[in-house]
């Protein structure tokens, strides 16, 4: 679908909303291009911030005392709540900032208060696989969005962002395929039951 196409979307919504922040979800499973589509919705748009849900992964340390290493990525292995807690202070616009966590790559963690969001933008995008989950508290989260769009993507593209990822980040490229194929692969089974409660199919070829 055309980057113009959903921008006109998000134009159409924030008139229907008009006089309150616009909340944007982004689900899909992993390798989908969740991130890619919502940095470009939100640089085509200009006036979005963009508040990634992958900020909330446990840490690494807290994994292995949960012996939860090997499922990372896994609903269970987010701080779904306090994802949910900053979603209601992203919703109710009433701070100067607000400040959210982003994971980065590079060394497997998030890093608490990396992204400001001002409280005079209008629209907050953010993306993550369990947008549409059903356990909680994910159907809590799906409520505060105004609209939640699922990026369907082939499953043969999918696994090669995978693990061409994995590579780029350390990991052999037999081990990027054991876990592109293996725990992602189990995950992208959990958020593919999801997809028929979007609001919106994003189709990627």
């Amino acid at each position: 679908m055309p980057i113009a196409d959903l921008v006109q979307r998000v134009r159409h919504l924030q008139l229907k909303h008009a006089g309150r922040r616009l909340m944007i979800g982004i689900a899909g499973e992993p390798g989908s291009g969740k991130s890619t589509l919502a940095t470009r919705l939100a640089e085509s748009l200009g006036d979005a911030a963009v508040a990634p849900m992958d900020g909330f992964h446990l840490a690494n340390a807290e994994l292995g005392r949960l012996d939860l290493a090997e499922r990372k990525g896994a609903p269970e292995t987010f701080d779904a709540w306090g994802y949910l807690a900053l979603l209601r202070r992203l919703r109710t616009a009433d701070e100067p900032v607000v400040y959210a966590p982003m994971y980065t790559r590079d060394v497997e963690e998030s890093i608490g208060s990396a992204i400001a969001i001002p409280g005079d933008v209008p629209i907050v995008i953010s993306e993550g696989n369990y947008l549409l989950g059903d356990d909680d508290p994910w159907p809590l989260v799906h409520a505060e969005f105004d609209e939640v769009w699922f990026v369907d993507t082939p499953r043969d593209l999918r696994l090669s962002r995978l693990i061409e990822r994995h590579e780029r980040f350390g990991k052999s490229p037999e081990a990027a395929r054991a876990w592109a194929t293996g725990p992602d692969e189990e995950n992208a089974l959990v958020v593919r039951m999801s997809r028929e409660l979007a609001d919106l199919v994003v189709s990627v070829d």
